[in-house]
């Protein structure tokens, strides 16, 4: 289910907190970005958690999702804000995104609708990041900051809440 999708239409365009995560991915002394298909911008992998989905449960898939790699989160970076992120259709939201760093098991790169291009940047090389939280994380990564991975508790078997 598409959550977002699923609450726009009652809420329009108005301004809403939204949960995301994602990861910086080294490979070889570089890092993997993203140049978005919706404003052309270089930014981190990641993506909108969906409904009874924990913060590394999203950061895989949207990793999976719009880079084709499998991948195992190793650290916990932190929690950043875009405190006015907008789309290009006028949706407008506060962000909190949980970024992670994560190791290449699997897969191989391609793109998809999201992603008009995906490379790996020394940091010498790194382009501007189209998003605020994205260059604090990768700010945060390049000083060191690490933390052990976050315990998240899973939803219940058996489904909804009472």
């Amino acid at each position: 289910m598409d959550y977002i999708k699923s609450i726009r239409p009652r809420l329009g365009h108005q301004k809403i907190l939204l949960n995301c995560a994602g990861a910086v991915i080294e490979q070889d002394g570089k890092i993997l970005l993203q140049r978005r298909s919706d404003n052309g911008g270089w930014g981190l992998p990641g993506g909108l958690l969906e409904l009874e989905e924990t913060y590394a449960q999203a950061a895989i898939r949207e990793v999976r999702e719009e880079t084709g790699l499998d991948c195992r989160l190793t650290a916990f970076l932190g929690l950043y804000h875009n405190y006015d992120m907008m789309w290009s259709n006028g949706d407008r939201a506060h962000t909190l995104g949980a970024i992670y760093t994560a190791e290449i098991v699997g897969g191989a790169l391609r793109t998809d609708e999201e992603s008009l291009e995906l490379r790996f940047f020394s940091r010498e090389e790194l382009p501007a990041l189209c998003f605020e939280d994205h260059r604090a994380a990768v700010a945060d990564y390049y000083a060191g900051l690490r933390f052990p991975l976050l315990r998240e508790n899973e939803p219940e078997a058996g489904g909804e809440e009472p």
